[in-house]
């Protein structure tokens, strides 16, 4: 089979006019000669080789460059899935925020509400406890300011809060109490006192929490709690439960302060909370 090492120019290459071939050299190389053969019919091709070919640079693919992302993309994908970490629609195809029934009792969060306390502490840098018993004009004076307060808990996380309905336009919703087991962006999942799951919806709801008035030592009650189960563990899971429910006392147990949370401007996730800029605004609820 006969191979040809060379071949002839196309006809675009030819120039009609004079009919006869165009010579490249050095002073007239190929490439300009063939990007200005093909630019459209103008008045000054040269001008427009000069500003749309010639400034321009033309970006190739690093081929190498993107095989070191994708390499660093599997690489991260894999790290997550060593950590355990897992995206929102895993969590709800394999239902991980399904509680059983075993596991839909409000003593077993209440370590959980416990930790949240000690976190509206430091979030809030509450001054520690006296010592000495203060009675209502006491507890006024050391309430913190509502202003520097209320930016801080509109970005907070409410998992693991005590969170009441106090108004609602669903009747059956009004005085439901519970701690929150998991925030979404339009509602609340809360453990009763009832030891029942209830999902509230945000809107057209007005919640309201308690915040602790002083810094609220939750590892002393964790491991006064702690202490307590290990002695006693001879007993019944119902004797440990019951020991461990006395001895967490929750945030209405304790001098606290009360806010109202309305949950019409209260749809978004808390990571979107987190990040977002509240303005002070009136409204019209319910």
């Amino acid at each position: 089979m006969q191979a040809y090492i060379c071949s002839i120019l196309p006809a675009r290459l030819i120039d009609a006019s004079q009919n006869r071939r165009v010579k490249l050299s050095s002073a007239t190389p190929f490439t300009p000669t063939y990007v200005k053969d093909h630019i459209a019919r103008s008045a000054d091709r040269e001008f427009l080789y000069k500003s749309r070919v010639l400034t321009r640079q033309v970006v190739l693919e690093d081929r190498v460059q993107i095989k070191q992302e994708r390499e660093a993309q599997r690489l991260k994908r894999k790290a997550r899935r060593d950590a355990a970490i897992s995206s929102a629609r895993y969590k709800r195809q394999n239902s991980l925020w399904h509680l059983s029934p075993a596991e839909t009792r409000f003593e077993l969060f209440l370590p959980l509400h416990s930790l949240w306390m000690g976190y509206m502490s430091e979030l809030l840098a509450l001054p520690p406890a006296p010592s000495t018993p203060i009675n209502s004009q006491a507890a006024s004076m050391a309430a913190p300011s509502a202003a520097s307060m209320h930016a801080k808990l509109v970005k907070a996380d409410f998992n693991g809060s005590l969170l009441t309905v106090r108004q609602s336009k669903n009747p059956c919703l009004v005085g439901l109490s519970g701690i929150v087991v998991h925030e979404t962006e339009n509602s609340f999942k809360v453990v009763t006192k009832k030891d029942q799951l209830k999902l509230i919806p945000k809107q057209n709801s007005i919640f309201t929490f308690a915040v602790p008035l002083f810094a609220a030592s939750s590892t002393a009650s964790i491991s006064s709690s702690a202490a307590n189960t290990g002695g006693a563990a001879s007993d019944s899971a119902e004797g440990c439960a019951s020991a461990n429910a006395k001895a967490i006392p929750t945030v209405l147990d304790l001098p606290h302060i009360e806010f109202e949370l309305y949950g019409n401007q209260f749809c978004y996730r808390a990571v979107e909370r987190a990040g977002r800029k509240f303005k002070p605004k009136e409204t019209i609820e319910l």
